[in-house]
């Protein structure tokens, strides 16, 4: 018996979908809780070729929503054991497990060769910088998120717009799993749901769900969505950069403060958001302003005021939790 019998029976995927997923590449970045359903099912849908990125080790407090780790794995590279356990649920599917961080210097070649991205990487910087690279070369990502008891996952670049054209407003702030918390089983019905996208669009089924995006309040136990085939793109589009990216000349500001973390570099300027509007650079338009915060978040914040004043050129750092860069110590 072929396991992939009973797929193909459906009339929509038959032995031509099942020969379009075996041709696959797909490019993963984030090896969690979304990844987790994620991966389970389109390595057992045979899926052909799948490339995990992520750089974080696993978690005894994330267990409870990222199931395909176990207790014995702690401390052990989430990409590495991801692609352990894949390998064993399906031979047939490459896994190729590269345990870095995704950032503007490394997103061309990671996303090289792929058909397909999704991301599941959690993080506000990391997602802008993958519809970017998408977006430019045409190829199809499916980001989804989620916090707390609310989720949505959609279907962005390609043909289509951008996560900019649908989310040109930044949130006033950002919340995260371990301050705002998280249930496992809203995130498993994202992840179930990216899934599902991603072998339709691997298909083609029709209607295709390119620029489609899908919300689910565990809440209300709703489920919502819109099409956004239509949506503009931004006309002004902050560029993030890697934090190896800094060059000597630019004007650097740290928008974190002294009790978050040291300085990125000695000549940065450190600076609130509110602050910058008082910032005098009349006599530095030829002058690059790299502006560096731990998300992203203020850092796009800043730009938005900065560029009312000014029209130099602009450049974003999420630093994360790098250390001080050490080329310019």
């Amino acid at each position: 018996m072929n396991r992939y019998a009973r797929q193909q029976t459906v009339p929509e995927f038959g032995s031509e979908g099942q020969q379009k997923l075996q041709h696959a590449k797909l490019l993963v970045v984030g090896a969690g809780g979304l990844a987790s359903p994620l991966l389970q099912y389109l390595v057992g849908a045979g899926v052909g070729q799948i490339t995990i990125v992520d750089h974080d080790q696993v978690d005894l407090s994330n267990l409870h929503r990222q199931t395909l780790f176990c207790e014995t794995d702690q401390g052990q590279p989430k990409a590495v054991v991801m692609q352990r356990r894949l390998s064993v649920l399906n031979p047939d599917s490459c896994v190729v497990a590269k345990i870095c961080f995704l950032d503007p210097s490394n997103v061309k070649e990671l996303v090289n060769g792929h058909d397909l991205i999704l991301d599941c990487a959690d993080s506000f910087a990391v997602s802008y910088v993958l519809s970017d690279e998408c977006k430019s070369r045409k190829i199809p990502m499916i980001s989804a998120s989620v916090l707390g008891l609310f989720g949505y996952v959609g279907v962005f670049c390609g043909n289509g717009p951008s996560l900019r054209a649908v989310f040109p407003e930044l949130p006033t702030r950002l919340g995260n799993c371990a301050v705002n918390g998280v249930l496992g089983p809203v995130v498993g019905t994202l992840g179930s749901l990216q899934a599902q996208l991603t072998i339709a669009l691997l298909i083609g089924q029709k209607p295709s769900p390119l620029s489609k995006l899908i919300t689910f309040d565990a809440n209300t136990f709703r489920f919502g969505g819109f099409s956004f085939f239509d949506a503009p793109e931004p006309l002004v589009n902050p560029h993030f950069i890697a934090p190896n990216q800094i060059l000597p000349d630019d004007l650097v500001i740290d928008l974190r403060s002294s009790e978050e973390a040291g300085l990125v570099m000695p000549t940065a300027l450190r600076l609130d958001v509110a602050q910058i509007k008082n910032l005098k650079l009349c006599h530095d338009i030829d002058r690059r302003v790299a502006l560096c915060c731990r998300s992203g978040l203020r850092s796009w914040q800043a730009a938005e005021i900065l560029a009312q004043i000014w029209s130099g050129q602009i450049v974003l750092v999420a630093l994360g939790d790098s250390p001080p860069l050490e080329k310019f110590l």
